[in-house]
């Protein structure tokens, strides 16, 4: 499947974890694959001091070969937020000087797993939160299980921040209307392809305004369970977007074209994209 049907409108895949092993040994097939199936953009997730590197070094990596396709966030996922520090913060910092890098993140809260505890969590939270605010970026964040204390947090800083998405989005109506209510961005993944995990999702993502939605896929995870026929390894890739670009369109009642476009141009417009 590709988009070559709906007048070569393209796609833009917000999160795309590339540093991810499941791609190290075909970088260049899984960028020319995504371009074939009119992924045109994609945004690399910095989820730890590491991965935040790898993603701009990627981002250097392949500007010649697939000019202005790569660029990436910064940040540290919660699930790393034990191990935040101010020499963290100071290397954030200086990543997001990088011409590649369009927004800070992945953070937010995850009481879900709670690989790092709550006070760690938002402490890592809102001191990149602060960063985004000082250096006028957009934050990619994550949440799990978090909600009412994310949304406090946000609160607090909204006013002050460029702009948010919530990204990969699986909460419920209330946690959805908050997220609006602070006018952030909602990203929507392979999830809303699982007729089970994704009932609910389904069902709420008719209630997010059209010019507040983006897509993603989170490959190599999350891949979707109506791409037929699967991959052997079950790895999910940029390529694959236009399964969830046909589900939204489908959950929502809307032209596939229509979304494609208006989600690009969110997209666009909140990565600052050229």
């Amino acid at each position: 499947m590709t988009l070559a049907s709906l007048n070569n409108e393209t796609l833009v895949d917000i999160g795309v974890n590339l540093g991810n092993k499941a791609f190290r040994d075909d970088l260049p097939g899984t960028l020319q694959r995504a371009l074939d199936a009119n992924v045109s953009r994609l945004i690399i997730t910095g989820t730890s001091e590491e991965e935040s590197e790898r993603a701009v070094e990627l981002c250097r990596q392949f500007a010649d070969e697939f000019p202005g396709m790569l660029h990436s966030t910064c940040g540290i996922h919660p699930h790393d937020a034990k191990s935040f520090t101010s020499a963290s913060l100071a290397t954030l910092k200086s990543l997001a000087s990088e011409a590649s890098v369009v927004a800070i993140g992945e953070t937010g809260l995850d009481f879900n797993r709670n690989f790092s505890p709550a006070i760690d969590q938002e402490k890592a939270f809102e001191a990149q939160l602060e960063l985004a605010v000082e250096l006028k970026l957009p934050v990619f964040m994550h949440e799990r299980d978090a909600h009412q204390r994310q949304f406090e947090i946000l609160r607090q800083y909204r006013d002050h921040l460029a702009d948010g998405v919530i990204h990969c989005f699986t909460g419920d109506r209330t946690a959805l209307f908050n997220y609006l209510d602070l006018d952030l961005y909602i990203g929507i993944t392979g999830w809303i392809c699982d007729e089970r995990r994704g009932e609910l999702l389904r069902s709420l993502v008719k209630s997010i305004p059209l010019e507040r939605l983006m897509l993603e896929t989170d490959s190599p995870y999350l891949l979707p369970r109506t791409l037929q026929p699967k991959p052997k390894n079950r790895h999910n890739q940029p390529a694959y977007l236009p399964w969830v670009l046909k589900e939204v369109a489908q959950c929502r009642d809307e032209n596939e074209l229509d979304v494609a476009r208006q989600t690009s141009l969110n997209a666009c417009a909140f990565f600052r994209l050229p």
